[in-house]
C-alpha cells in the first residue's frame, strides 16, 4: 500500500479526502498505482509510484507527483480505474484544486462538472469575539466515549442533504477521533437551556491552518443565529496558537451558508470540482 500521505505537497490541495483515507486504512477502496509493482531501484528502496488513483463507492480520487506530471500517468490511471469490473468502475469523480490537466482529462472522458467544494479562508482574529449566547446555552468540549451517539444524531440531521458529511458512521467518528491532528477541546458542543444538543463546531487544525471542519445546527433551530455563535466559538478557539489562517469548505451553490462565511470576513482560496461520467 502507497503511502499517500507522501503525495501531499504543501502548496496544493490535499489529493484525497479525509473520507477516502479513512476507507482505505479500513479496506474498503480500491487503490492502484501508476506504475504497478513498482521495482526497487538500483539502491535496493523502491522509489515508489508515480501516481495513484482511489475508488470508494462509485467515486474516483487521483493524484500524480510533481515531477512525474505530463507523461500519461493520470490519463492510465483513469483507464484502469474505468476499467474495474463488478460495478466498481467510477461514476463521478473529484478534481480537487481543479487543475487543467484534470479538466483536460475530464474533457477527454466526456466528464462533465455536476458539483462544486469550495474552499474559502480568512485571517485568524487576534481575539475572541463576544459569542452572543443564547439564554440558558452553554458550550463545552467533547467528551470521547460519552457523546459520540448524540453528536452523530445531530450531524446526520444537520447535513441529511450532504452526500458525505451526513452519512458519517461510527466507525468513521472513531477513525477520525484517532487521527494525530484529533483534539476532544477543538470539537465544542452547543446544548441549549435543556441540555439538548442544539449544535456543533469542530476545528481540525493541522499544518499551520485552522479549519472549520463542521458546524451543524440542529435542523429546528437553524435560522436563528446560532451558525454565526459556533463560527465565533470557534474562531476564539484558534486565536493565540499561531495559526496562518482558519479555513473551511462549504458547496458551492450554499448560499445561506456563504453569506454566514462572508459575514464572517472569509473569501474563496480554491475549489474542487466533481465530474460526473456521461449517462
Amino acid at each position: 500500500m502507497p503511502d499517500l500521505g507522501a503525495f501531499v505537497v504543501p502548496d496544493e490541495p490535499p489529493p484525497f479526502s479525509d473520507q477516502t483515507l479513512v476507507d482505505v486504512r479500513a479496506g474498503r477502496a480500491v487503490v492502484l498505482e501508476e506504475p504497478d509493482g513498482v521495482a526497487a531501484g538500483p539502491d535496493g528502496v523502491a522509489a515508489g509510484p508515480d501516481g495513484v488513483a482511489v475508488v470508494r463507492e462509485g467515486e474516483l480520487e487521483l493524484v500524480v507527483r510533481r515531477e512525474a506530471r505530463g507523461h500519461g500517468t493520470g490519463t492510465r490511471l483513469v483507464e484502469r480505474a474505468l476499467a474495474l469490473g463488478g460495478g466498481a468502475a467510477p461514476r463521478l469523480a473529484w478534481a480537487h484544486g481543479d487543475s487543467p490537466a484534470a479538466r483536460a482529462i475530464a474533457t477527454r472522458y466526456g466528464w462533465a462538472p455536476t458539483r462544486t467544494l469550495l474552499q474559502l479562508r480568512a485571517p485568524v482574529p487576534t481575539t475572541g469575539a463576544e459569542l452572543g449566547l443564547p439564554t440558558g446555552s452553554t458550550l463545552a468540549a467533547f467528551r470521547p466515549g460519552t457523546d459520540e451517539a448524540d453528536w452523530l444524531a445531530l450531524n446526520a440531521a444537520a447535513f441529511a442533504s450532504h452526500p458525505e458529511q451526513g452519512s458519517m458512521t461510527m466507525d468513521d467518528l472513531l477513525a477520525r477521533e484517532a487521527e494525530p491532528w484529533f483534539d476532544p477541546a477543538d470539537l465544542v458542543l452547543l446544548r441549549d437551556a435543556s441540555g439538548g444538543l442544539a449544535g456543533s463546531c469542530w476545528l481540525k487544525v493541522e499544518d499551520g491552518i485552522g479549519e472549520f471542519y463542521a458546524v451543524a445546527v440542529r435542523p429546528d433551530l437553524q435560522g436563528q443565529g446560532l451558525g454565526g455563535v459556533l463560527m465565533r466559538a470557534g474562531s476564539a478557539r484558534l486565536v493565540g496558537r499561531g495559526l496562518a489562517a482558519q479555513a473551511l469548505y462549504v458547496e458551492g451553490d450554499n448560499e445561506p451558508a456563504l453569506a454566514l462565511y462572508r459575514r464572517s470576513g472569509f473569501t474563496q482560496h480554491a475549489i474542487d470540482v466533481q465530474y460526473a461520467a456521461p449517462a
